[in-house]
């Protein structure tokens, strides 16, 4: 079965797309749509395992008052970078009401949670993008044997390159500023 594609979508603007653009898509745009090297990138169907990977870590990471967690928002990173982490911490200060966007700088951690589909971007394109527009950690969580595994990293400056800093199955502790001490069980959230 093939569905045609929206005729906005096809064959986009002169140029590629640009970030800018990501506010003013149609009204019959999916609601979750990022952009990479100015291609728009449309999100699969969330399975079982993401979103309770996501609840459990929007109800269990606890940052400073200075930070919130914030999900289904972009990162501006440039011209035609926008990707859509599933969760961030930002700082409180950049968030508003009517704001869809962060900046890298407003932008402490970075959360992916991999799918099927989003394997290699999550793995490799992404990394390397929020490495290089300066978020400090980031975070990759895969299903394993059916259970969360978190890889988690932090940026070293000199080379403005993400280092493994732990692999965590059960329980993930680790540092991002503050002290993260949260149960992988899946079950408590469900």
């Amino acid at each position: 079965m093939t569905t045609a594609l929206p005729e906005w979508f096809w064959p986009g603007p002169p140029g590629g797309w640009t970030a800018d653009m990501l506010d003013r898509l149609p009204p019959d745009a999916p609601k979750h749509v990022e952009l990479i090297d100015g291609s728009l990138v449309m999100m699969s169907p969330q399975t079982g395992f993401h979103m309770l990977m996501l609840r459990l870590l929007e109800q269990r990471l606890t940052p400073p008052s200075a930070l919130i967690v914030a999900r289904e928002m972009t990162v501006t990173l440039g011209l035609r970078q926008r990707p859509e982490p599933d969760i961030l911490l930002v700082n409180r200060t950049a968030f508003t009401e009517k704001g869809t966007s962060f900046k890298p700088q407003d932008v402490h951690l970075v959360v992916e949670v991999v799918s099927d589909e989003s394997m290699e971007r999550d793995r490799t394109t992404k990394p390397i993008k929020y490495s290089d527009a300066g978020i400090k950690y980031f975070w990759r969580i895969e299903l394993e044997d059916d259970r969360p595994v978190v890889y988690t990293f932090e940026l070293e400056p000199a080379v403005k390159a993400y280092v493994p800093t732990g692999i965590h199955r059960e329980k993930l502790h680790t540092y991002v500023g503050f002290d993260v001490d949260i149960d992988l069980d899946l079950d408590q959230v469900m």
